[in-house]
């Protein structure tokens, strides 16, 4: 209901921070195990998410992905689901659709009748979601030998039950190349900076609204600034069956001065990295450290924080399953803010010809 409170003139322009933040959570048990680490790694359905280049070296013909995975202690739910396939030799494309929401929001405007009296039956529930659905298209480059670009085309619907919806579009652009052990990969979101166009029912909130002495919202257009995420990794290969893969991303945003590791007016540098062990190339264990962050304490001092994350993973016959643990709370509690959830994500993969 926070998207309500917004206000301003008719047909203004803003770039508020954070801007379409939901599509920046993460999809894929194997990402969010490491730390949300896969610019230079990405070869499968997940690749049209994080490095749509990536589609190049998708494993088989065809090629999907699931998952699920609740926020919060599951009053969010976050859902995706893509497809993945090549064209040809040379180019391959991805469907991909992401969801996060909050459901069954009590409206209790109603509650009280003329009379003064309660009616709960008069309590009526409604969803906040955020959607976005993603085409992405990968060709190799004809000028240098091993690099793979990529680009996607996003529309956004995002709702506010019968109170307010958006409709939004953008062009994200990727690149990845690999030189022996080493794989680089570079993912510049809403390139051409993704606008939102906000649309308020006042007539469901004028009551609301004038009882409390706050503004009526009008139409509003969001712009969301680019994002760029550069990102290398290395593969490690100690016997024939025990294998590793370190790397990492760091995030540049132009928004505003972010809580960040590095963090200005004009640009915020958000680095994470994540370790991939596997052994056989069919069981994974995974780990990965973000979300670097500077809490305040009732005492007025400060605590510097880090989020870890965990996974696991098997692979036989195309199908894949991957576990990962996220969002894991500090054990400081006296933080403002702090909280003691964590999400449990699961994601199933299918690829075959």
């Amino acid at each position: 209901m926070l998207l309500l409170s917004w206000s301003g003139a008719k047909a203004q322009v803003s770039t508020p921070k954070y801007s379409n933040e939901f599509l920046n959570i993460g999809v894929g048990g194997r990402a969010l195990g490491m730390g949300n680490v896969q610019s230079a790694l990405a070869t499968d359905a997940t690749a049209g998410y994080w490095n749509p280049a990536g589609l190049l070296r998708l494993p088989h013909k065809y090629n999907v992905s699931l998952m699920h995975s609740e926020l919060f202690a599951g009053i969010a739910k976050n859902d995706y689901a893509s497809f993945a396939m090549p064209l040809d030799s040379s180019s391959a494309l991805a469907v991909s659709l992401i969801r996060v929401g909050v459901d069954d929001i009590a409206d209790t405007r109603r509650l009280q009748n003329e009379y003064g009296y309660i009616q709960y039956d008069s309590i009526r529930f409604f969803s906040v979601a955020d959607y976005a659905l993603l085409l992405s298209y990968a060709r190799k480059s004809n000028l240098i030998e091993g690099l793979q670009l990529g680009a996607n085309a996003k529309v956004i619907y995002r709702n506010v039950g019968d109170f307010a919806d958006a409709y939004g579009f953008g062009i994200d652009v990727g690149a990845q190349l690999q030189r022996g052990n080493w794989q680089f990969g570079l993912m510049a979101k809403d390139i051409t900076t993704t606008f939102t166009a906000w649309t308020h029912n006042i007539e469901e909130l004028e009551e609301a609204y004038l009882q409390t002495g706050n503004d009526l919202p009008e139409n509003t257009t969001e712009l969301t600034l680019p994002r760029l995420i550069l990102g290398v990794g290395r593969s490690f290969q100690f016997t024939d069956k025990l294998s590793a893969v370190l790397a990492t991303d760091i995030d540049f945003t132009f928004d505003g001065k972010r809580n960040v590791l590095l963090k200005s007016d004009v640009v915020s540098v958000d680095p994470h990295v994540g370790l991939e062990l596997a052994y056989a190339n069919s069981v994974f264990v995974r780990g990965g450290l973000n979300n670097y962050q500077e809490t305040t304490n009732f005492d007025g001092g400060t605590t510097k924080r880090i989020q870890p994350n965990f996974g696991i993973g098997v692979k036989t016959d195309g199908l894949s399953l991957d576990l990962a643990l996220s969002r894991i709370s500090n054990s400081e509690s006296n933080a403002v803010g702090s909280t003691n959830t964590s999400s449990v994500i699961v994601s199933l993969g299918y690829a075959f010809d």
